[in-house]
């Protein structure tokens, strides 16, 4: 009997829709040898998994080996590669704890929907994700994900993805989407983009690049050509457009780049020193922080440019800015005090009062997509991330290394994201930590990085 996928994937950047398409599922056939193992990119990871979610992931096999310009080269070597970006996936967010096809024996292409239960029992797998990938006449790829109840003997879920080669990994990071959200209740992340500035050059003379990557680290892109500084990029909550501060000739400017064409577009051109452009959870406006004579307050543009208006008017230095969810709320900090601290207000900007009173100073802070916290970099000695309710309570760390900070969050409020300084050599790279701070993942640049920025999910 034929079973069909139901879920189509858009194409890479949203540029045009790829076909939505029933996905045939895999008949039996001649059991396809298993396909021969390789290294494992490594991967920095530091802490435990600590859950006893046991999931089996092995490689993907296919109806019939055919080269494809996707990585690997054939369609055998992509159904392992598949199955690590998966595995990888779901091992780096603290959850579970997936066995990955490197570990695993090869199945054949038709035990994909016929899975051998009693084996992967004996081998205490609880989860089993299984999937096929296929190479079209038009050159485009078919992958199908299924999961399994291994101990009930029965699928919980299926999807399926038509996708141009070099998008194979967002078919990847769509199954492991699926796995993660049928397992945990949450919202998926791992189909998403991550912006960020690129360091290269002297300590003195850092050259600064706004460049995006995948959200495990691949698929590195550099957008700016260094010649302008780049700083502080966030993402628009449509994903269409990256914001972000450019410093050419000592002239501090906001952008805005559009993912789609290209182009980019000048919001406002600071007076004085600028800083830090969020966006509003509609996309209608950006906050950004600029120095007067002296005195740096907390600003509204529209996102297309026009006339700023003052939120905040304080003698001392307000900066940040990062709206609640809801768009009713904005969190920044203060020195008005006497050293940094968080504060609130509303939108419009009434209402401010401070919220962090437990001892060192903080800064960055930014408000969590589910709302129940806010993240921020705690100062008092070393830099930490911490969080905290948006009342200033619960305050607890989630790492504890000599400087990390600017910390982002994932687009289900799961993950936190920052960027780390070694205390030895000065270089600079982003990290992620679960919410329990027990699991912290390095994601590979090739170059230094900081001031990362996680976009939400593609459509």
């Amino acid at each position: 009997m034929r079973s069909t996928l139901v879920a189509g994937l858009c194409a890479f950047l949203a540029v045009s829709p790829a076909l939505a398409q029933p996905v045939p599922s895999p008949q039996p056939s001649a059991s396809a040898a298993a396909v021969s193992a390789d290294t494992s990119p490594e991967e920095d990871v530091v802490g435990t998994i600590n859950n006893d979610a046991a999931i089996a992931i092995p490689v993907f096999p296919t109806n019939e080996m055919l080269p494809t310009a996707a990585e690997g080269g054939n369609t055998e070597a992509l159904g392992r590669n598949l199955a690590r970006v998966i595995y990888g996936d779901l091992k780096n967010n603290g959850l579970f704890r997936p066995v990955g096809p490197d570990a695993l024996p090869g199945i054949g292409y038709g035990e994909v929907t016929a899975p051998q239960f009693p084996n992967w029992r004996a081998r205490s797998a609880e989860m089993l994700v299984q999937g096929f990938v296929k190479a079209g006449a038009d050159g485009r790829l078919t992958v199908g994900c299924y999961l399994y109840d291994v101990a009930l003997g029965s699928e919980l879920a299926r999807q399926g993805y038509v996708v141009k080669p070099e998008e194979w990994r967002r078919a990847a990071h769509k199954c492991a989407d699926m796995v993660y959200s049928r397992l945990s209740g949450e919202s998926p992340f791992f189909d998403s983009k991550i912006a960020y500035i690129a360091e290269t050059g002297p300590k003195g003379n850092r050259r600064k690049q706004l460049a995006i990557m995948d959200s495990d680290g691949a698929n590195h892109r550099f957008i700016t050509n260094g010649q302008a500084t780049a700083l502080t990029p966030r993402y628009s909550p449509d994903y269409s457009k990256i914001a972000y501060l450019s410093f050419l000739n000592g002239t501090p400017r906001i952008y805005v780049y559009d993912i789609g064409s290209g182009q980019q577009r000048l919001v406002t051109e600071g007076k004085g020193p600028t800083f830090a452009p969020r966006w509003s959870p509609d996309g209608k406006y950006i906050l950004y922080s600029m120095a007067i004579a002296g005195n740096t307050d907390i600003y509204r543009v529209p996102a297309t440019g026009g006339d700023s208006v003052k939120l905040t008017d304080s003698p001392g230095i307000d900066v940040g800015g990062s709206y609640s969810p809801d768009g009713s709320k904005i969190v920044f900090e203060s020195d008005r005090s006497g050293s940094q601290q968080v504060y609130v207000m509303n939108a419009d900007g009434t209402n401010q009062k401070r919220i962090s009173f437990f001892g060192g100073r903080a800064a960055t802070p930014e408000w969590s997509p589910r709302g129940d916290q806010i993240a921020f970099t705690h100062i008092a000695g070393n830099l930490r991330i911490a969080v905290m309710n948006p009342g200033g309570g619960d305050m607890r760390y989630l790492t504890d290394s000599w400087q990390d900070e600017a910390p982002t969050w994932s687009p289900n409020g799961r993950i936190v994201q920052f960027f780390r300084t070694a205390k030895t050599t000065g270089k600079t790279s982003i990290w992620q930590v679960d919410l329990t701070g027990r699991n912290e993942r390095k994601l590979n640049t090739p170059v230094d990085a900081s001031d990362p920025a996680w976009g939400p999910v593609l459509p």
